[in-house]
């Protein structure tokens, strides 16, 4: 997890939910946030945290399941509408 440097993950959605909430709204706890679009992942994802060392993975297996138009997609850009706290356990909810 800590390669692909996530500032925030959700538990209890199905794989890939994410790439239905592109372009929609959303409330982490009392927080608006706007999902703007699919992260595509770079190279750092190789490099182990820790040690430094790099290898192929996760972007081999990424290469196999997500390769969408040229780009390994995991994760997703959300840009925040106002201002104010989450905290771990704040529900994730789309907006209509």
């Amino acid at each position: 997890m800590a390669r692909f440097r996530p500032n925030l993950v959700v538990d209890g959605a199905p794989a890939w939910a994410e790439d239905g909430w592109a372009g929609r709204s959303l409330r982490v706890g009392g927080l608006r946030m706007r999902a703007a679009g699919p992260c595509d992942r770079c190279v750092v994802t190789t490099t182990d945290q820790e040690t430094g060392v790099r290898a192929k993975e996760p972007l081999r297996t990424l290469g196999r399941y997500r390769n969408i138009r040229q780009k390994l997609l995991f994760g997703l850009h959300l840009v925040p509408l106002d201002s104010g706290p989450i905290t771990v356990g704040d529900q994730v909810v789309m907006e209509p």
